[in-house]
């Protein structure tokens, strides 16, 4: 049963509760997206300060260091150069006649006095048997004039022949001994015909291309040869360097005897190490230049003749200098300077005092120690007091590393002018 209110009339309308209106819902949502929009503009300003912040502050160059170093430095001279056989012969036939055999290949290396062509003897053994004819019959007449000759001279003191016919027959004598003479050098050239019918090997080399083959008639008066043998062990190379270096060269000369490097072509690979020989006996007006010639054992056969080498002579060998990649070496208005590492990964500027320089590496009398760091590749971007970022050198910046196969290039000079970006 309800319980009817006391305060209830039901003639009185009653109020219905009052519901927001469209026009207020747009309000509210707009001062809703207000107030959002404030605070997401209140963060964007703030991180925009930051970044502008991050901007402002220096940044930290990416660069390439390594260590200054102590060590032994090779000190050489480079020249370019050919190489020359030590011995080269174009043999020849010095005798006209028929090739019987061919006894070599091509290529073949040889020993000196080792049969190489033979030419048909046997006209030269019939000449040879008819010298020794003639000879034995002028030995026969020789001998008659004498047995004359001692009978005419005893006969001399009982007056029973005269005094000239005696000298004429010791004049015979004479004669026959003469043809005698003669024909024992005919014997002897018949002999040397036939040993010139064997050729052989003057020296040990190798043996080239042919240009005869079994059968072939050659002749004494032939223009090419028919073979060339060439020593290839030793053998030489002659290269040239600067008239100015050659005083230094002849002083080491005196006192050891100086290491020769032959290089190929590229400079990348040792074909050979020998040693120095000689300085020619004149300079070159033209070029300003001398030869050296150098000898090679070559026993690997590594050099062949007029081949093109890169000759580095080993001048002397300087102990425990400090040294530095090439590549850390700048030229200023001062002079040479690196950019050297401090312990707070920031750069200076120094000033280097340069003494030689040999391809990758450069030696330096002051201004670096042993273990201090400098900034190989990037100097562009630097200036002292620059923030860096170290990064891993190439292998061709470390102080004594080649970049490759080929020996440190380059002459002995002081003060060494090397290319780069001037001091800040």
């Amino acid at each position: 049963m309800k319980t009817m209110d006391p305060n209830f009339d039901p003639n009185f309308p009653q109020e219905k509760p009052m519901l927001p209106t469209r026009s207020q819902l747009r309000l509210g949502l707009a001062v809703a997206l207000g107030v959002l929009c404030a605070s997401f503009s209140g963060c964007t300003s703030a991180a925009s300060k930051q970044q502008k912040a991050q901007a402002a502050a220096p940044r930290a160059v990416s660069v390439a260091v390594a260590q200054v170093i102590q060590q032994d430095v090779p000190v050489y001279l480079v020249g370019l150069g050919s190489v020359t056989a030590f011995n080269t012969a174009n043999i020849k036939s010095r005798i006209d006649g028929q090739i019987m055999r061919v006894n070599f290949k091509e290529g073949q290396s040889v020993k000196q006095g080792e049969l190489l062509i033979v030419i048909d003897s046997r006209p030269y053994e019939a000449q040879l048997a008819q010298m020794q004819a003639q000879l034995f019959r002028d030995q026969a007449l020789l001998s008659d004039a004498k047995l004359n000759l001692q009978r005419y001279t005893t006969l001399i003191p009982s007056g029973s022949i005269a005094q000239q016919q005696v000298d004429t027959q010791k004049s015979l004598v004479d004669q026959l001994e003469g043809t005698v003479r003669t024909d024992q050098a005919q014997i002897e050239t018949a002999k040397l015909q036939i040993v010139y019918c064997h050729i052989t090997a003057p020296f040990a080399g190798r043996v080239g291309l042919r240009q005869v083959d079994t059968g072939n008639i050659v002749h004494a008066s032939d223009t090419n040869p028919m073979l060339v043998l060439t020593q290839l062990q030793p053998i030489a190379v002659i290269f040239t360097l600067p008239e100015d270096q050659l005083p230094t060269v002849a002083q080491h000369m005196k006192t050891s005897t100086l290491q020769v490097e032959a290089y190929s072509r590229d400079d990348q690979t040792k074909l050979a190490t020998g040693k120095l020989q000689t300085i020619d006996n004149e300079i070159d007006q033209t070029t300003g230049t001398a030869k050296l010639k150098a000898v090679f054992d070559n026993t690997d056969n590594q050099l062949w003749p007029n081949q093109f080498v890169n000759a580095n002579l080993l001048l002397e060998t300087r102990k425990n200098i400090t040294v530095l990649p090439t590549a850390a070496i700048l030229r200023g208005p001062q002079g040479t300077f690196v950019y050297a590492v401090k312990p707070d990964k920031t750069v200076e500027a120094r000033t280097v005092a340069i003494s030689l320089t040999q391809g990758n590496i450069t030696a330096i009398t002051s201004g670096l120690n042993p273990g201090d760091m400098v900034v190989t590749d990037g100097q562009d971007k630097l200036q002292t007091g620059s923030k860096i970022e170290p990064r891993n050198a190439s292998p061709s910046s470390a102080p004594g590393g080649s970049g490759g196969n080929g020996p440190p290039s380059g002459t002995p000079a002081s003060g060494t002018s090397a290319s780069g970006t001037s001091a800040p």
